[in-house]
């Protein structure tokens, strides 16, 4: 039975069907089974062969959003059953994740966010255009391990180093792994303004993610 469940899980997910997700979740749920292993089991197994096929330029970015919406309805139903507890302790760490100030632009960074849920990290996401105070206030009230910004716009880049210089006027650089990403950002850009670490893609910023938070 737990495994047809967790197979259920995974093709929602790999068969883009947020509908089916739910329904999948919810029969996890009747059935009593470990929520975490429905999440570990099921749904990040299917994201997995999503990022893959996105990475071989089998999917594109509709159809990466509709496996998101599938991993997340059937997320938050598991998720309702497990203890903070127990979510922290199969958690690979906090990101707190934010387009940077004057850039409206989120469907990558909602890619990437995803693929870090899949993952298994904690993920709070603070929406567009994002102030570099609000960013420094929320991750240090959250206790963040890893602070990462997008801009998708090469006049909001400027933006992503306000966060860095932010938190060395507050005393807390120390304190966070800072990690950049976007469309007109580059490695050397990163380098440039302080920043921890530059991610090129959504499965580099997995990759870098659990080695920053190690």
């Amino acid at each position: 039975m737990s495994d047809k469940i967790f197979e259920d899980l995974k093709n929602a997910v790999i068969d883009l069907n947020p509908d089916a997700a739910i329904v999948a979740a919810k029969a996890a749920m009747a059935a009593n089974i470990n929520p975490v292993d429905g999440i570990d089991k099921g749904l990040s197994e299917g994201m997995s062969v999503i990022v893959e096929r996105f990475d071989e330029g089998e999917l594109f970015m509709p159809q990466i959003l509709i496996a998101a919406q599938a991993f997340q309805n059937a997320c938050e139903i598991l998720q309702s059953g497990i203890s903070k507890e127990d979510i922290a302790k199969m958690s690979n760490g906090k990101v707190l994740f934010f387009s940077v100030a004057g850039d409206i632009h989120d469907i990558g960074k909602n890619i990437v966010k995803t693929m870090l849920m899949a993952n298994n990290f904690e993920v709070k996401d603070l929406g567009r255009d994002v102030g570099s105070d609000t960013v420094i206030d929320v991750a240090i009230e959250w206790g963040a391990d890893v602070v990462a910004g997008s801009a998708l716009m090469t006049t909001t880049m400027p933006a992503q180093r306000d966060v860095i210089n932010g938190l060395i006027e507050r005393g807390v650089r120390d304190k966070f792994k800072v990690m950049f990403g976007g469309a007109p950002v580059t490695e050397a850009w990163c380098k440039e303004i302080g920043a921890d670490a530059y991610g090129d893609n959504a499965a580099d910023a997995v990759r870098i993610a659990k080695e920053l938070v190690k």
